[in-house]
């Protein structure tokens, strides 16, 4: 059977709308769930790979990273026999970083883009989760520069897959691990070979020899620290490496705020020759460190590029409306108006008031997020997850004043919470203050 899909052919609810890229192991097109209205990319592994043995190989990959929710890692939509075709579906970004990495990228991007694909392999690590093929084509970005690891659980597969027919190029990989030893170290290394290509431009070699080819523009461009642990994560010897990407992420967080300045520094200096310093910069950066976690700020404003969490439909720092939210979702589903998150089994959209959506089965949920209960007495199960409008089980608007923990300021129009000293509008309700 030939592999190649036609443009506009149907593929079960799937119509393919362009080819994507080639690779040892399968196909990636561009797609559209027919069904659901949302683009995808499918992965189409060759007909002449797939076999009895590839499937036990995968389904059992699937089980075990079926466990990882983190908004970093790609997220699996389906996996099924279409129309004698084998097809993986995900949701669709904007590009990979191997694209990115075609254009500029400023020294503020570059970190943030290492910060979460170090913090979505941390993740996996913590999971007990080798990924096996961590590569710049793996790595997929989407609106406001949100990046996801993709091919998890596919990855092994394909790896295995790909050698045993004869072919495919160890790239990212180390070397032990194209020995057929892959460890927590052999993703470490391949973290390392992004982070100095993505500074220096080159790819280092066999014999990752160093200094490798580029060394002079890293020196030029990156923080000695940044170096030193670009330098760590290659060593040859698994053992000087850092022992994972839990520990590689640690070490990043700690000396992020010096390369960021370190980039700024030759660029923007006072009249005594030393660097200044963005004042919008070091508000974002205390605001992050005090609130981000708690509010979920993993997103960037389409406007002003501030830090905006999923439930927000206002940006606090520009005061720009968010009507659709444009990024991944901590949830399994999209709503189709206003494109945040829904839970399985909710009726209705609880940011947007969107209308009624039938739950596929009448399987209730539970979920540690839910905080508070709606007041309509006739509700069915009466739970609300802190910032939700509207009650996902009877539509009745949410009376609560939601707050923001650590901090007592509250909006005079709209009466829920805010920080003053960050933000110029309410995100709730959008006024400023």
């Amino acid at each position: 059977m030939n592999s190649a899909l036609r443009t506009r052919q149907r593929l079960g609810k799937y119509r393919i709308d362009r080819r994507l890229a080639d690779g040892g192991f399968a196909t990636v097109y561009q797609a559209t769930d027919t069904v659901e209205g949302l683009r995808v990319a499918l992965k189409v592994p060759h007909p002449a790979l797939v076999n009895r043995e590839m499937l036990d190989d995968f389904r059992q990959e699937v089980r075990l990273t079926a466990r990882l929710e983190h908004p970093h890692i790609l997220p699996l939509k389906n996996a099924d026999f279409i129309d004698g075709h084998f097809v993986v579906a995900f949701p669709l970004g904007d590009c990979s970083l191997a694209d990115r990495l075609t254009h500029r990228m400023s020294h503020r991007v570059a970190l943030e883009l290492i910060e979460q694909m170090l913090e979505g392999v941390a993740y996996a690590h913590s999971m007990n989760v080798i990924h096996c093929d961590i590569k710049p084509e793996n790595l997929i970005l989407f609106p406001g520069n949100h990046l996801c690891l993709s091919d998890f659980g596919i990855a092994k597969v394909a790896q295995k897959t790909v050698l045993a027919s004869g072919s495919g190029t160890i790239g990212y990989a180390a070397p032990e691990q194209a020995m057929g030893k892959p460890s927590f170290h052999s993703d470490v290394f391949s973290l390392g070979l992004i982070i100095y290509r993505m500074f220096s431009g080159r790819l280092p070699e066999w014999p990752f020899d160093w200094p490798p080819p580029g060394y002079d523009r890293l020196q030029r461009r990156v923080h000695p620290k940044l170096i030193d642990m670009a330098r760590r994560a290659i060593d040859i010897n698994p053992r000087h490496r850092y022992r994972d990407a839990e520990q590689m992420f640690s070490a990043f967080r700690r000396l992020r705020p010096r390369a960021l300045s370190y980039s700024t520094a030759g660029r923007s200096r006072g009249k005594n020759g030393t660097a200044k310093r963005d004042w919008r910069e070091v508000r974002t950066r205390q605001f992050l460190q005090q609130f981000g976690k708690v509010l979920e700020t993993k997103f960037h404003c389409g406007h002003c590029r501030g830090p905006v969490s999923e439930v927000m439909p206002n940006c606090p720092w520009c005061g720009k409306q968010r009507r659709k939210h444009k990024g991944d979702t901590r949830f399994p589903v999209h709503c189709p108006r206003c494109c945040r998150g829904l839970k399985l089994d909710w009726k209705y959209c609880p940011w947007c008031y969107g209308g009624g959506f039938e739950t596929a089965n009448s399987r209730e949920y539970s979920d540690v997020r839910y905080q508070a209960r709606c007041t309509n007495g006739r509700c069915s199960r009466k739970l609300l997850m802190a910032y939700m409008r509207y009650c996902p089980w009877c539509n009745r608007k949410v009376v609560k004043k939601w707050t923001v923990p650590g901090a007592k300021k509250k909006c005079a129009s709209c009466g829920w919470g805010i920080l003053a000293t960050y933000w110029s509008y309410c995100p709730w309700c959008g006024d400023p203050h």
